[in-house]
């Protein structure tokens, strides 16, 4: 019997455990993938802390990369040794109104999130549907790479879908785990890109990674310093902190939209503030897998980073604490042997 190796969370609440189990065979749609590394992302907290409709024990864990070592019986496309990566998105039919609506992500027959629903990537192996695959560019190195699974291509996402166009001004709110890559991919994609964070520790760092300006909030009010500049066409807010996210939504330009990808409680706006400028505030699924494949390529084509730190796999609870404690620089990502 050939077994494998896992970090389960055993039940809502509880630390992990290292357990050593069966390899489970693919089913007609999946494929097994061999795990390289798996980024250590909050959204974890949600399978660690019990939300609604978990079973456990769950393995969690939603940006991976690894190489497939068995593919089921009716996987078309994909052969053994592919290397794929498999973010939060957990798979689609392909044939429900949602998916032949390109909704994927809201699929009838298929729900929940990779780490979350079905076992994710804190483990030697796992399963996959062949749907939720994205292939990755050869020059990617897995453990560096495998935070734009979901941090990646959340960011990128919400920024290419907001509506700015080349050279209009992108606020991103936050230089954390998402912030950072933030920076990064609204600089590529040719907006003016503003940095908006407390202090000015990190004010160096943000302009290294393609900021044009930089605003203090903890020393300006953010909403007013963008509306001197003109007012953001976009703002991607990564902060969870609710009132920092209200502290800001003022700064949005006429037409201008904040997409919300890192809040954690409800936020209160005052609507004159959006409706005097025909302004929005929306939320963005992270991605399907093609978008994950768009995240990946860009990345590869303009030298795109996650600045992660490494911990073996042995040491996931010890990865979850840091994560989970803000400490982090800036993504945490275990690497199997």
């Amino acid at each position: 019997m050939s077994t494998m190796r896992a970090m389960i969370v055993p039940q809502a609440g509880a630390p992990f455990e290292l357990v050593e189990r069966e390899i489970p065979t693919p089913g007609r749609h999946e494929v097994l993938v061999k795990v390289q590394a798996c980024g250590v992302c909050h959204s974890d907290a949600m399978t660690v802390g019990g939300a609604p409709g978990i079973e456990y024990p769950r393995i969690p864990g939603h940006e991976v990369i690894g190489t497939i070592e068995v593919v089921g019986a009716d996987v078309d496309g994909w052969s053994v040794g592919d290397r794929v990566g498999v973010g939060w998105f957990p798979g689609s039919c392909g044939y429900c109104p949602h998916c032949r609506r390109s909704e994927a992500y809201a699929c009838d027959n298929v729900h929940g999130a990779t780490g979350v629903s079905r076992d994710g990537g804190y483990a030697t192996h796992m399963l996959a549907l062949a749907s939720a695959l994205a292939h990755v560019p050869a020059s990617l190195d897995s453990v560096e790479s495998a935070p734009l699974l979901c941090a990646g291509v959340t960011t990128f996402n919400a920024i290419r879908n907001a509506g700015a166009r080349a050279g209009d001004l992108v606020a991103v709110h936050g230089i954390g785990g998402l912030g950072h890559l933030g920076i990064q991919f609204a600089a590529r994609l040719g907006f003016r890109t503003v940095a908006v964070n407390r202090g000015t520790d990190k004010e160096g760092l943000a302009r290294s990674l393609g900021a044009h300006d930089y605003i203090d909030s903890a020393a300006n009010d953010p909403a007013q310093a963008l509306r001197a500049m003109g007012g953001a066409r976009v703002i991607i807010a990564t902060v969870t902190a609710t009132d920092a996210m209200q502290a800001i939504v003022g700064g949005l330009g006429a037409g201008g939209t904040m997409m919300v990808i890192g809040a954690t409680g409800p936020i209160q706006i005052n609507p004159i503030e959006l409706i005097t400028k025909s302004a929005g505030v929306r939320g963005w699924y992270s991605g399907v897998s093609a978008d994950s494949e768009d995240t990946l390529r860009f990345s590869e084509l303009h030298a795109i980073a996650s600045m992660n730190e490494i911990y073996p796999f042995e040491q996931a609870q010890a990865a979850y604490d840091h994560m989970i404690s803000g400490k982090a620089r800036f993504r945490v990502v275990l690497k199997m042997d």
